[in-house]
């Protein structure tokens, strides 16, 4: 899933397309708002999000990178870890 501009909010600098290690962005063309060209490439890494200044980048998440985290219980004494 693509990083999700927000064509309202967005003040056309580019500085999310600069600093996209992966070119999700490909080509872009001066003064207009960025296309994500190449969605399947994007690493989810958040590395545009937190580059916009302006908040007009928001990332959307595959199921698989939304399964909850769980803390894993300390076995007690005695117990086998298989």
């Amino acid at each position: 899933m693509p990083p999700i501009i927000d064509k309202e909010k967005c003040i056309r600098c580019q500085r999310c397309a600069s600093i996209c290690c992966m070119d999700v962005f490909g080509p872009i063309t001066k003064g207009e708002v960025p296309k994500v060209r190449f969605p399947k490439e994007c690493w989810h890494c958040r590395a545009c999000v937190i580059e916009c200044a302006q908040g007009a980048i928001s990332m959307r998440y595959p199921l698989p990178l939304t399964i909850l985290y769980r803390e894993a219980v300390p076995l007690s004494e005695g117990e086998k870890n298989d």
